[in-house]
């Protein structure tokens, strides 16, 4: 004889879009809900705006961008232009006063290694700098697992 047929599952139900967030918390003022993002995909921009402080962002979109994306491009944005600010806003290092001699096409020299002479290596009196290399290996942090 044959088995019986087992009861068809009911069909779960469908989960509701989340929609995204279309007004954030602006960068400069840090009022909530304070930055609201339009999106114009007929000509491919996305305009943001603060309502306090009155601060503007176009950013360029296509069919799949959100307002998320064009916030998150405002910050990207925000980000390099902090970063430059700070770059331009740094006192001179070394290497460019010896670019300031006159040196512009050769690289700034090389600082030499300190190297152990043949009599330290070979010592064996502790002398070396390489003599201690393996020396404590019973000192290992592993050694209990």
């Amino acid at each position: 004889m044959g088995k019986r047929k087992k009861a068809a599952k009911p069909a779960s139900s469908k989960k509701g879009k989340e929609n995204l967030p279309t007004s954030f918390q602006c960068l400069f003022c840090n009022h909530e809900q304070s930055v609201s993002v339009k999106m114009d995909k007929k000509s491919a921009i996305g305009h943001l705006s603060c309502k306090v402080c009155g601060q503007d962002f176009d950013a360029s979109i296509n069919y799949l961008s959100h307002p998320v994306d064009v916030y998150g491009d405002w910050i990207d944005a925000c980000d390099k232009a902090a970063k430059e600010a700070a770059e331009q806003n740094q006192p001179e290092t070394q290497n460019d006063s010896y670019h300031d001699m006159g040196n512009r096409g050769a690289p700034p020299p090389r600082r030499q290694r300190d190297i152990p002479s043949e009599d330290e290596e070979e010592d064996g009196d502790g002398d070396g700098e390489m003599d201690d290399f393996v020396e404590n290996d019973e000192i290992d942090g592993e050694a209990d697992y």
